[in-house]
């Protein structure tokens, strides 16, 4: 195919697709190494030259397509002359109509407002003030270099180093998040930013000339199509386009669209270069380097221009030779790059979107369908180590490398056109489910800037022990983190989506404390969700509904009743007055002429649930994840993962909520030792004293510990000085059902389970023997005068061991010091939803995973009856 023709073209690309019969084409079915993000930098980084020479060696050699692609043809390639009517044939057997008009609508960023204080507004104000961070030269460092400008101020580090082949990519996905989060805030600083860093690209444009801009030399691209090793050119290239499109829709930034299509205009020119020299088959073996989502911007962009180049050129980068597997709905995506693939399928969606053609919508449904049934973990995730690995094999993936959030966030994007088509409810369940586990829970807490690469989901895993680990301000800016700003500045895109015609509809699909300005309905919405937690197992949310002056017409709203609710328990009402509740997995609406202070209150009962791993291998029917309605929980440990439930019958039998007063009883204690604070540690099952820890760290739940009164009588809710003066045991707050026990006078404190402690593990707590108002002493309940005891200018490391007065060597002043401690709050906490699972060899202390900063956990037991 040598010609460049419009309609030619299209007739190709359509049967190429369909039938997955490119001759001579190969896909990264089995790929190289040289597929993973994280190998290729680390090999490029390297000056090992016969390491690069041994792996480029390899460079697109898939030894098995062939054998591949002729077992799944479903039938020989027409000849030419037969396309255009095959193509039509087709069309009429699936009953395409050209008509899409019965999609969902989005809601626009401009109009829907995060609640502050709510987990997503919090997450959503901590990527502002990265965003906000980041310095404008720096950021087009290279692209001014790359066009022969000057270059103040000093480049990025990382994938954004200018040695590095994927720079630009972050820019990219800065222009796309900087301008979701405008749309999502208004922050003028933002706006000024993020126009600056535009403006400078587009200086960058105009000095080139020919449309070209890039962070990289345009030589990349000429590799790029000799099929020589090139780190993914049109990868950032994608970035970049989509950056500028969104600077367009969402911040209205003409100069932003003018840029893109003079862009768009250059890599036709080069694509159409590509086929007239050589075939349309080199242009597509060409696409086993990854392209991002260049089909999928390209649509887009045609849906504003209408421009035929455009949906030509989306049209060469929907990869025929997996698009083409799923057209015939072949369970083979195993071994592929995971996110190479995830936005060419979402490409795939906007092209159903653009064309109306349903084998498109085909796709993006059966797609959906195996990676949700063979590849997906308890947070709705995918991938190991960048791939996919065996269908219904996960079991065996579990490690400190699972779940690219990269993947995350583009699967996000595959629900999201699933549920607009459809209205189904599983689409949005699963939507929930991936944003809570996977995208919340890469974002250490309040740190701006400090973002995962990988989700692990290994036994005694810790998002900072990983490979990468945490990421940096700076001299990160992996892939990761391109998707990750963009993930947290639209986290208000997909909690509503409204229906046309009359009455208007309105679906509320996230339960997330935000507010709405619902012009097509004519109304202000307030939802506010009450916190979650796990003493009180229900969520509860309430609509306050704002008409507009002179609104009068009626509209209806869609209230989700999501799979994990409970069927009995559930209520609804309506300014008081009760509604019946569906079933779960359907919507309860109402449809009303809205009046001002209207209130539709929504409770729904949350459960506890077990879900077991997506293995079909009967060894590993015992693997199971603990979920709390939408929360995945993980259980704080470096190891232990058994749960042997026995008779139990009902999950409440061995997990039990935390009361809320629990948090109250929560200390640490501290001394000063020379020039440093020292904290009461458990340190391997002996107590210890050690440096004062970070917050969210191993360090600091070994260094809390919960006050349990012996008095059963004592009023629950009170401060730990309430507790002078009373008997208590002192419980690691990761060990629950463990207590700091006595080994007998001069022996060193210990931990051992509370069943068995017997009187060893009870002390009278009592007013600091040094006679500070903030200090206090832990005497021995079975050794009267006795202590618990540190010495004096010691070290970390330092035992605690009971000693009495009379037998201590130390200095009658010396001895008060040293069994004195500083009475704190505790340096962790229980989060609202926390549980104690009973396990075999020791109790687990869960919560959910996008609490967790640096600790050790598990999220998937061995649970056995």
């Amino acid at each position: 195919m040598k010609a460049f023709v419009l309609s030619g073209v299209l007739i190709v690309v359509f049967v190429f697709v369909l039938c997955g019969c490119v001759s001579g084409k190969e896909c990264t079915n089995i790929p190289t190494q040289l597929s993973s993000h994280s190998f290729r930098y680390e090999l490029l980084a390297s000056k090992n030259e016969s390491w690069k020479a041994e792996m480029f060696q390899h460079y697109h050699l898939i030894h098995t397509d062939d054998s591949a692609w002729s077992s799944l043809r479903p039938r020989k390639v027409l000849r030419e002359e037969e396309e255009f009517n095959w193509a039509m044939l087709y069309r009429k057997m699936k009953n395409y109509d050209g008509s899409n008009s019965n999609f969902l609508k989005e809601i626009s960023l401009h109009d829907v407002r995060l609640d502050s204080g709510s987990l997503h507004g919090r997450a959503q104000q901590t990527n502002l003030e990265y965003l906000l961070m980041l310095d404008v030269d720096r950021l087009v460092w290279s692209f001014r270099e790359t066009a022969d400008l000057s270059t103040p101020g000093l480049p990025y580090g990382g994938w954004e180093a200018p040695d590095t082949e994927l720079r630009g990519h972050f820019v990219g996905h800065y222009l796309s998040a900087s301008a979701q989060m405008w749309a999502s805030t208004h922050n003028d600083t933002l706006k000024e930013k993020m126009s600056a860093v535009v403006s400078a690209l587009a200086t960058c444009q105009e000095k080139i000339g020919t449309g070209y801009l890039s962070a990289f030399p345009e030589e990349l691209f000429d590799r790029f199509e000799a099929i020589k090793p090139v780190w993914a050119p049109y990868y950032t290239i994608h970035k970049i386009l989509a950056g500028l499109l969104d600077q367009y829709t969402f911040a209205g930034n003409s100069q932003a669209l003018k840029m893109m299509t003079w862009m768009v205009e250059y890599f036709y020119k080069r694509v159409q270069n590509v086929i007239s020299k050589y075939s349309i088959e080199r242009h597509w073996l060409s696409l086993n380097e990854e392209t991002g989502g260049m089909n999928d911007v390209l649509y887009r962009l045609y849906s504003i221009t209408g421009d035929q180049k455009h949906l030509v050129l989306a049209h060469l980068f929907d990869k025929p030779c997996f698009l083409g597997l799923l057209a015939v709905q072949a369970d083979s995506i195993s071994g592929f790059h995971a996110n190479t693939h995830i936005p060419v399928v979402i490409g795939s969606q906007l092209r159903y979107e653009v064309t109306s053609d349903p084998l498109y919508k085909d796709i993006g449904t059966y797609f959906m369908d195996i990676v949700n049934s063979s590849h997906s973990y308890a947070t709705g995730g995918t991938s190991v180590g960048e791939f996919w690995s065996e269908p219904k094999r996960l079991a065996s993936t579990l490690e400190q490398e699972n779940e690219e959030s990269c993947t995350t966030y583009n699967m996000l994007k595959v629900s999201r056109h699933l549920f607009r088509w459809t209205k189904e409810v599983a689409y949005a369940d699963y939507y929930e489910r991936a944003l809570t586990n996977g995208v919340l829970s890469i974002q250490r807490r309040r740190d701006p800037g400090v973002m995962i690469y990988m989700l692990p989901l290994g036994r005694g895993v810790s998002k900072a022990r990983s490979y990468h680990g945490w990421g940096t301000k700076f001299d990160s800016f992996w892939c990761c983190y391109g998707t990750g700003i963009e993930s947290f500045s639209k986290l208000g895109d997909s909690i509503y989506f409204e229906e046309g015609g009359k009455p208007p509809g309105l679906y509320i699909i996230q339960y997330i404390s935000s507010s709405l300005d619902w012009k097509s309905g004519q109304i202000v919405l307030d939802q506010k969700v009450d916190l979650v937690v796990s003493w009180d197992p229900y969520l509860r949310t309430t609509l306050t509904f704002s008409p507009n002056e002179g609104a009068g017409q009626s509209s209806t709203i869609n209230l989700r009743i999501p799979v994990w609710a409970s069927s009995s328990g559930a209520k609804a009402a309506i300014n008081a007055q009760d509604l019946p509740v569906p079933d779960q997995s359907s919507f309860l609406s109402l449809t009303r002429n809205w009046s001002p202070g209207d209130k539709l209150t929504l409770q729904l009962p949350i459960r506890l649930r077990t879900e077991a791993i997506k293995d079909d291998r009967p060894a590993y029917a015992s693997i199971q994840a603990i979920l709390y309605g939408p929360y995945l929980l993980a259980g704080l440990t470096s190891d232990d993962w058994d749960i042997k439930t026995g008779s139990a019958s009902s999950l409440s039998d061995w997990i039990t909520p935390i009361p809320a007063f629990h948090n109250s009883h929560l200390v640490s204690l501290s001394q000063e030792s020379g020039s440093s604070s020292f904290v009461f540690s458990n340190s391997n099952q002996f107590i210890t004293m050690e440096k004062v820890p970070e917050a969210g760290t191993d360090a600091a739940l070994q260094a809390t510990f919960r006050l349990i009164l012996k008095d059963a009588t004592s009023v629950k809710v009170m401060s730990p000085k309430e507790a002078i003066g009373k008997s208590v045991m002192l419980e690691p707050i990761a060990l629950p059902g463990m207590v700091v026990v006595q080994q007998g006078t001069n022996g060193n404190l210990g931990i051992a389970n509370s069943e068995s402690s017997k009187g060893s593990s009870s002390f009278r707590l009592v007013a600091g023997l040094d006679g500070k108002d903030a200090t206090v002493s832990l005497e021995s309940e079975s050794h009267k005068g006795c202590y618990a005891y540190s010495g004096t200018n010691y070290k970390s490391g330092t035992s605690i061991n009971l000693k009495c007065l009379s037998e201590s060597d130390s200095s009658d002043e010396d001895y008060k010091k040293a069994t004195s401690f500083m009475l704190n709050e505790g340096i962790s906490e229980y989060d609202p939803i926390s549980f104690i699972a009973k396990g075999m060899k020791r109790d687990f202390l869960l919560t959910p995973l996008l609490s967790l900063r640096d600790e050790s956990y598990t999220v998937y037991f061995n649970i056995q009856d």
